[in-house]
């Protein structure tokens, strides 16, 4: 048995997700597949275009072999955190070999210089780091830039190899395993089609952003070309039962009532949230009912939309920064299982004989962990499974259906 794993959202599944499942599978030879995918909420701060289960199920009719939660606590982080999460829980099953991931570059060797020197952080890359910092640059444009600076030889153009989404995550998804000492052997697959950000659609490789744009904009029937028929019949089911898909504005009124009791105290401790930045959130907060025209007044090239996003969907879920910060630290792993077919079975009768991490098929068996890490875990993920649901159904929303649905298990 040779077991690729992949970290991922498939929000939608689409094109790309398939060529990326598919070519990796070839390039490893694996036998199995298993992917720890986002649950509720997903890493740009937005929630979900349909419920955990129906991701999971699209995901394994599509010929993933095993679906487990990437929880909540780790899917709406900065690619950081979300690479680390990922890597953690598919490193504490003891069973996978590789770990397959999309890069714009789809080389390994430029991506390991760069890991090195993160993970080592030499002097001289910290200095350029802070000068950069100090000019009000973002994150990730101070490192960028540092990193472009650091480096001397013209072998790799790494100043646009680190304006890439996918090179981003795959640098992260690496410094994690190394962070780890683990085993499992990364495998960079070139990106085909649009790019993650873009948000029209040039070819039938069209990017998740593009396809959930044309749906809000055009209806379903307008990306039936663009995702699997499998994708695109759940979806059409799922409509059918909730007459509408889930997005950031469905939360607004929540928001509004968010934003006009929250204090400047409470605020500072929400996760990804900074000393100045509260204030600007507060005082744009009252510029209109829309949370996306509140999103883009805050936004600045220091605070990029996606982390307002973020914080958006911390505030959201009472998500603070010291929770995350000792959660992190004791680095917890459970095994929540949303889909699998009969291969998967197989996966997860390996995972009891290689692992002693938790392994919850039934929600209402997570009474018996006794880590109180992962106990906080599962909490935050019961929470915002509710709160997916209020923003898709807020007339009539469906409560505690962790305890409610079970995983979708396809046998021949």
């Amino acid at each position: 048995m040779k077991v690729v794993g992949f970290i991922t959202e498939y929000n939608p599944f689409h094109f790309g997700h398939k060529f990326h499942l598919e070519e990796a599978k070839k390039l490893t030879n694996s036998t199995h597949s298993i992917a720890a995918m986002s649950s509720s909420f997903v890493q740009r701060g937005e929630p979900s275009l349909v419920d955990k289960w129906t991701k999971a199920k699209i995901a394994i009719e599509n010929g993933v072999d095993l679906v487990i939660e990437l929880p909540f606590i780790y899917s709406v982080q900065s690619a950081e955190l979300f690479a680390y999460g990922g890597v953690n829980i598919l490193n504490s099953l003891g069973i996978v070999d590789y770990l397959a991931f999309g890069s714009e570059t789809g080389q390994i060797e430029p991506l390991k210089k760069i890991v090195t020197v993160l993970n080592k952080e030499p002097i001289i890359y910290k200095e350029i780091f802070k000068k950069y910092l100090n000019l009000g640059l973002s994150f990730s444009e101070a490192r960028s830039l540092s990193l472009s600076s650091y480096f001397t030889d013209n072998q790799y153009n790494y100043s646009e190899l680190l304006k890439q989404s996918n090179n981003i995550l795959a640098i992260e998804y690496m410094k994690a395993l190394e962070r780890l000492n683990s085993s499992i052997q990364p495998i960079a697959i070139k990106r085909q089609g649009n790019d993650y950000k873009d948000e029209n659609i040039t070819t039938t490789i069209a990017s998740a952003t593009a396809i959930r744009k044309r749906i809000q904009e055009d209806g379903l029937e307008s990306i039936k070309d663009y995702v699997p028929n499998e994708t695109f019949l759940e979806l059409e089911g799922f409509y059918n039962r909730y007459n509408h898909f889930n997005y950031l504005e469905n939360y607004n009124e929540i928001f509004q009532y968010i934003l006009r009791t929250s204090t400047k105290e409470n605020m500072l401790e929400i996760m990804d949230m900074e000393n100045g930045l509260e204030n600007r959130v507060l005082d744009k907060g009252s510029l209109s009912s829309d949370i996306n025209i509140i999103i883009d007044s805050i936004q600045t090239r220091r605070y990029p939309k996606t982390r307002i996003q973020r914080i958006f969907i911390h505030l959201l879920n009472d998500l603070y920064g010291y929770t995350i910060k000792e959660i992190y630290k004791k680095s917890p792993s459970y095994v929540r299982i949303l889909g699998s077919n009969e291969k998967g079975l197989e996966l997860i009768n390996r995972i009891k004989e290689s692992s002693n991490v938790p392994i919850i098929t039934k929600f209402a068996d997570s009474k018996y962990i006794e880590d109180i890490y992962v106990k906080k875990m599962l909490k935050a993920e019961e929470k915002a499974t509710n709160l997916f649901f209020l923003g898709l159904s807020p007339k009539k929303p469906l409560v505690n259906m962790d305890f409610l649905i079970s995983p979708y298990i396809k046998t021949k």
